[in-house]
């Protein structure tokens, strides 16, 4: 770590801010791609990952991975959204093998199949999973995948397995950076290319041989999760047959090596734990079954090419299955998008009783009344709510949204403040705090809101600007919080001076 925030530093001095963050991103997810190399042995006490990657060490480097993520992909905003997929995780994650609570888990909003498991403890995935995964249990195979790439510790594995070449791969890859900095930017970036073509050449067979040691221990997840054993084989055979058609792979097959022995492996294990548990010991589990269609329905209107194609698809598919309730879930957005608000309240409100999740039920109706420009309804129903579902993440946003909408700026804030305090590493709340913030008046809440924003994405020195500014605002009396922004500056300022040491 150290060779790297000492080539981090002298590639600071002769480059742009921008430039820098993604050459010093590239760097991190570089070593994080070229470490994977190692045996299928599972780890034991004592061996050399945990000579060389201590946990804290992981999690030091999960998080700057984590600031990367933050500042260089593009977050999903949905609230709903987020919140099944951290209800889904967790809740697969205690029939994993995982010692260790997830830390952070991520929703990017891109439309490309991918997942990943960072060190740390971070796990996330494209919007675009959801998208192509049929069902909860061929979602639940690529989460409970990444939950044993966290469990067996790939990442610290990885590095002792490749330390002998890990020094001069990167020593290459920091010339071909510097060759880029210095104004031949083409040549640079195909140095870049063709040392990463290289080393991930060299890792390829052990990458393979984790990726089956993950799929038979996310098997097992599934099989005490009682999922379907057989939605991995499914969502692996999909995907090859896929990519036979394209010029490029899948993103998800680009860092999770395809072969027909991965397949055929699978397929064994599934048939293997099948036969050794009898259908009535393991009813399969329906949890999350609907909302995730639910949740479907919501990244299919995000993703649609048009409002006009989402309504008649979503118009064919109710005709075609008029009871199913994600059609006519799916129906009522599309009454909201042709201007028909009331039609659309009263789709949600046929669905009630049959909606499982009785927040999302709530949720759904409150921001179809805040698209009919109804908050002050949309208030009711979120008040009713917040009884039942005091601390939802999901209902305090759009509660937040709503008092927005009604003039209500200080009580949206307060709401805000406090999912803060749930939620502080965050980014989509700092923001809508920031701004919420704004609309009530408060200055210093605003910059205090950026600071911590800004930290999320790390960029220290605007996060540093945003507290200075926030301290000339303050009172004399306000000597406490003066105080606690002294120490924030003082923090930063140290983590910048050991990164560029």
């Amino acid at each position: 770590m150290g060779f790297l925030f000492g080539c981090r530093a002298a590639i600071r001095k002769s480059i742009s801010s921008s430039l820098y963050n993604i050459i010093f991103a590239a760097l991190l997810i570089f070593i994080v791609c070229t470490v994977s190399a190692g045996t299928i042995k599972l780890p034991s006490l004592g061996d050399g990952s945990s000579r060389l990657i201590s946990p804290e060490l992981e999690k030091q480097i999960g998080q700057m991975f984590l600031r990367s993520l933050n500042a260089n992909l593009p977050m999903n905003k949905d609230p709903l959204v987020q919140n099944f997929v951290e209800e889904h995780a967790r809740y697969l994650a205690q029939y994993s093998d995982l010692e260790r609570m997830l830390n952070t888990i991520l929703v990017i909003d891109e439309q490309s199949l991918n997942a990943f498991a960072a060190p740390g403890g971070v796990a996330g995935i494209n919007l675009g999973l959801i998208l192509n995964a049929r069902d909860i249990n061929e979602y639940s195979w690529v989460i409970a995948h990444e939950l044993a790439h966290l469990s067996q510790r790939h990442f610290a594995r990885g590095v002792e397995a490749s330390r002998a070449s890990t020094i001069p791969i990167l020593a290459s890859m920091i010339g071909a950076i510097l060759v880029g900095a210095a104004g031949g930017s083409d040549a640079g970036l195909a140095a870049l290319s063709a040392g990463q073509a290289a080393a991930q050449a060299k890792q390829l067979r052990h990458s393979r041989a984790r990726e089956i040691e993950s799929d038979r221990i996310g098997l097992n997840t599934m099989l005490r999760a009682n999922l379907d054993l057989n939605a991995g084989v499914r969502m692996l055979e999909r995907m090859q047959s896929a990519n036979r058609f394209r010029t490029a792979p899948p993103e998800f097959l680009l860092t999770h090596p395809l072969s027909e022995t991965r397949i055929t492996d699978a397929k064994n294990q599934a048939r293997a734990l099948q036969s050794s548990s009898t259908p009535e010991a393991r009813p399969e589990s329906t949890r999350f079954s609907q909302t995730y269609e639910l949740i479907k329905v919501r990244v299919e209107k995000h993703f649609s090419d048009s409002p006009l194609s989402y309504i008649e698809n979503s118009k064919k598919a109710n005709r075609d299955n008029p009871m199913e309730v994600r059609n006519r879930y799916a129906d009522a957005f599309s009454l909201s998008l042709i201007g028909k608000h009331d039609e659309a309240v009263a789709a949600i409100d046929s669905l009630e009783d049959s909606i499982e999740d009785e927040s999302v039920f709530y949720f759904t109706k409150a921001e179809l009344l805040l698209e009919a420009e109804e908050p002050a309804k949309s208030l009711e129903v979120l008040e009713l709510a917040i009884q039942m579902h005091p601390d939802h993440f999901p209902i305090s946003m759009i509660y937040a949204e709503t008092l927005n909408s009604l003039g209500r700026f200080d009580e949206a804030e307060r709401v805000l403040t406090d999912l803060t305090r749930s939620r502080p590493n965050d980014t989509i709340v700092w923001f809508e705090l920031a701004e919420t913030a704004g609309l009530a008046g408060n200055i210093s809440g605003v910059h205090l809101a950026r600071a911590q924003f800004f930290e999320l994405m790390g960029a220290w020195h605007r996060s540093i600007q945003h507290l200075e500014y926030a301290q000339n605002l303050l009172e004399a009396e306000e000597k406490i919080k003066a105080e606690k922004i002294d120490q924030q500056i003082l923090d930063l300022r140290k983590r910048i001076q050991v990164a560029n040491s």
